[in-house]
């Protein structure tokens, strides 16, 4: 379960470097600091996963169902992930729907 939850994480925070067209290289050190403070991770394995994601399908509905589920019970953990959701927009230029994008993270987390 672990693992899973983990891809989830990573999978929400990447989704939001894709979507907003940054630069990868530039985003990796962030990405990999923000994912070592929830996971025990390699800076190469949370390198090649940021890389894997940009070319990967995946259905972010299911990730975040996923990561709800997990943190049913912990509403500390999700605030923690939206802070981190937060420093992931503030470290790049942001855009508009960067925060229409958290907002939707935000209520779907901590919907009852």
């Amino acid at each position: 379960m672990q693992n899973k939850i983990k891809e989830s994480v990573g999978t929400l925070f990447a989704h939001l470097i894709k979507i907003d067209h940054r630069d990868v290289d530039k985003s990796v050190p962030l990405f990999c600091d923000i994912m070592g403070q929830n996971f025990e991770c390699t800076h190469e394995e949370v390198r090649s996963f940021l890389y894997d994601i940009m070319d990967k399908e995946y259905d972010l509905d299911i990730h975040i169902d996923i990561i709800k589920q997990a943190l049913a019970e912990d509403r500390i953990s999700k605030f923690h992930i939206l802070e981190q959701l937060n420093h992931i927009i503030y470290s790049g230029k942001i855009k508009k729907n960067d925060y229409k994008f958290f907002e939707n993270i935000k209520n779907r987390l901590l919907e009852s």
